[in-house]
């Protein structure tokens, strides 16, 4: 059963128990979930501990029957754990201001006992529905805001060669499962589009796909991306934070470049798999989560753990099923396709119609060994559609040569030219120097890391600055 069907949870706080009994059966018949309190102490344990959707609390306990103080200091505590929970009042001596007082503590309605059924009822049916919009606009902004940032075009996956069919096939047995998903392969093979295709065929399609690149994270911020934040738990929280585990609810969240994770925050990381529960930062509540987990990563994630770098429990918990992408070099019967799609895209992009490859160029696309995988491949695409000023793309445009075989690059590297590296711009010598690390390296990006002398989170600030 889907969540938003499922029965809407209530707790009643009053130490009248006919209250409780007579509330209960009013809520269950209109099948509304309840949960009964009738101490201070037992509705904060209850309400940190389970998720509501609505609040009964009656303002008089055992302190006295009048002041209401005791259900005023309720709302604090309640509303320092959790300030998204409709809570109403309720009270056999109302005063105008007692109504005020705690409706200006956050409290959303105030209902007086005896209490016409009616009007309970429609109360509690419209603060719920309020809280559901409220929680869902802000879910909507933070995810279009993460969506804009890592917005791109997605292309369908190219599946002609036989190593690509077998991967289809798998990724398409798994997909309608629940199970975690660890996708292995080199930089530019495209396991971010294989994770998309994943959840496109999944049962969770309608929800959402959220991407998170885990070696962009720094540590310090990692529980708050992740899990989220509430307003003031730090200096800068200025507003409450949804956390990229709830964005993701009921859909999938793809962790991008898990191997890059520093082992500090590995073990959260597997917390919340096992127990499927986790708590925003500055908030003591815990929330359930519900989200199916696909990873990626280009390292040799085995030797991460034989090296200490990478927790194997948590490698447990996310490879249940491990696809492994081919390298464009053992997929030749995609690279024409592929290129052609690009060929399309970027034509239209730039306003160049009825582009083609000569002969010469299929046979230098067909015969290279792409270093780059797929990202290599869609960049010179466009590269020469920008280039060319025929309807016909050869070699000329596609630039590809001695100098940028793969069995050349380490040569080219280590020879390049001392007088025309002296005339390049700062930033230019960086990425040069960046590329070909990322090359000594075999695409291991925490190697290439370490032997710049770069943080993680340094590192793939350049990577993102220069497009690599």
């Amino acid at each position: 059963m889907e969540k938003q069907l499922t029965a809407k949870r209530i707790l009643i706080a009053d130490d009248d128990h006919n209250i409780l009994a007579a509330l209960k059966l009013l809520l269950t018949s209109e099948n509304y979930h309840v949960t009964l309190a009738s101490h201070p102490e037992q509705v904060v344990k209850l309400y940190q501990d389970d998720y509501f959707d609505c609040v009964f609390l009656d303002l008089n306990f055992h302190l006295d029957t009048t002041s209401g103080e005791e259900g005023l200091a309720l709302i604090d505590q309640l509303y320092a754990i959790d300030d998204t929970v409709p809570l109403i009042v309720m009270t056999g001596w109302a005063t105008v201001a007692l109504a005020v007082n705690a409706m200006q503590k956050g409290a959303v309605d105030f209902i007086q006992k005896p209490w016409d059924n009616k009007r309970l009822l429609t109360v509690v049916a419209t603060q719920i529905r309020l809280a559901q919009q409220e929680h869902q606009s802000a879910m909507l902004s933070q995810e279009n805001h993460l969506l804009k940032a890592q917005q791109g075009y997605f292309e369908p996956m190219v599946a002609y060669s036989d190593s690509m069919k077998r991967v289809m096939i798998e990724a398409e047995q798994v997909a309608k499962s629940d199970i975690n998903i660890l996708i292995t392969g080199e930089n530019g093979t495209g396991k971010s589009l294989l994770a998309e295709q994943i959840h496109q065929l999944s049962t969770r399609k309608k929800y959402s796909l959220i991407s998170v690149n885990m070696g962009a994270i720094s540590e310090n911020l990692f529980e708050s991306e992740m899990f989220g934040h509430v307003k003031g738990a730090f200096t800068d929280a200025r507003e409450t934070r949804i956390g990229r585990f709830e964005l993701a609810e009921q859909g999938s969240l793809f962790l991008d470049e898990i191997g890059n994770i520093p082992l500090s925050q590995q073990g959260k990381l597997l917390r919340v798999l096992e127990s499927q529960k986790f708590e925003k930062v500055g908030a003591s509540k815990t929330q359930l989560t519900d989200a199916r987990i696909i990873a990626a990563t280009n390292a040799d994630i085995e030797s991460l753990v034989n090296d200490g770098l990478f927790r194997q429990d948590l490698l447990y918990r996310l490879n249940t099923i491990e696809i492994r992408l081919p390298p464009l070099r053992e997929r030749k019967g995609d690279i024409l396709p592929m290129a052609e799609m690009y060929l399309q895209r970027y034509g239209q992009k730039y306003n160049k119609n009825n582009l083609s490859f000569s002969e010469d160029a299929i046979e230098q696309l067909e015969h290279y060994d792409w270093p780059g995988n797929i990202r290599e491949l869609n960049h010179m695409i466009e590269r020469a559609v920008v280039l060319v000023q025929t309807c016909v793309i050869s070699t000329v445009q596609l630039a590809i040569n001695i100098e940028t075989s793969p069995k050349n690059t380490k040569n080219s590297a280590v020879n390049h030219d001392v007088e025309s590296e002296s005339n390049q711009p700062l930033a230019e010598l960086e990425k040069a120097i960046i590329l070909r690390r990322i090359q000594h390296n075999q695409g291991n990006m925490i190697n290439t890391a370490k032997s710049l002398g770069l943080s993680r989170s340094a590192f793939y600030r350049r990577i993102e600055k220069y497009q690599l």
